[in-house]
């Protein structure tokens, strides 16, 4: 039996999965789908009101079918790419297009999934994707870890301290020095930001720090 692991659905609560289909049916059911699932969801029939509201708030996931009317999605997923934000993009074909697959692999998608979509690999693709959604920046002069995390909204100041502490390997005793805070409040911050990024335990939250 293949393992699987429970994700509490409050673990993405924050994430906004962000639907292009000129159906909206697939809009609908895949609107429940991430709901139920403890993400917000939102979902746009046409090009132009998803850019518009992609540019009001980046979405932390956009699913884009590969044709929207008469848009083409390979440039709506172009046009992603220019905001800068970081979102994956996976795109959604109506049928399977071996052709149009490989080209929006090679324009950036993280994945292609067409219908009838395996709702299950879907859910698992995307948070596979916001998990491994940390870049880990260079070692500075003093020997730390400059770490960036997408969605930095997401966590306080101190938060991001804390974060920064835990990658560069400190306990919370020696968190709690630096910060003029107990180690016990540190491990409060500590259960928050892996609440916030998906860790399920302080090993899986530098796993997925130090593999990014």
């Amino acid at each position: 039996m293949t393992e699987r692991f429970y994700y509490p659905s409050f673990l993405h609560r924050d994430r906004l999965v962000h639907i292009l289909d000129s159906d909206a049916e697939t809009c609908e059911a895949l609107s429940v789908l991430f709901r139920l699932e403890g993400f917000q969801a939102a979902f746009a029939i046409d090009a132009a009101s998803f850019l518009v509201a992609a540019e009001r708030r980046p979405p932390d996931v956009a699913l884009v079918n590969i044709h929207i009317g008469h848009e083409d999605g390979l440039a709506i997923l172009r046009r992603l790419k220019t905001l800068r934000t970081g979102t994956p993009v996976f795109i959604l074909e109506d049928q399977p297009e071996v052709d149009s697959a490989v080209l929006a692999i090679k324009a950036g998608a993280a994945d292609v999934f067409p219908k009838p979509i395996d709702s299950e690999r879907l859910v698992r693709a995307v948070r596979d994707a916001l998990r491994q959604d940390i870049q880990v920046g260079a070692v500075d002069r003093d020997g730390r870890r400059n770490v960036e995390v997408r969605g930095f909204d997401q966590l306080t100041p101190r938060e991001r301290e804390v974060l920064q502490l835990i990658t560069n390997g400190q306990s919370n005793k020696e968190a709690g020095r630096e910060l003029g805070i107990s180690p016990r409040t540190i491990e409060v911050h500590r259960a928050r930001v892996m609440e916030k990024l998906g860790a399920r335990n302080t090993a899986d939250l530098m796993r997925i720090v130090l593999t990014s």
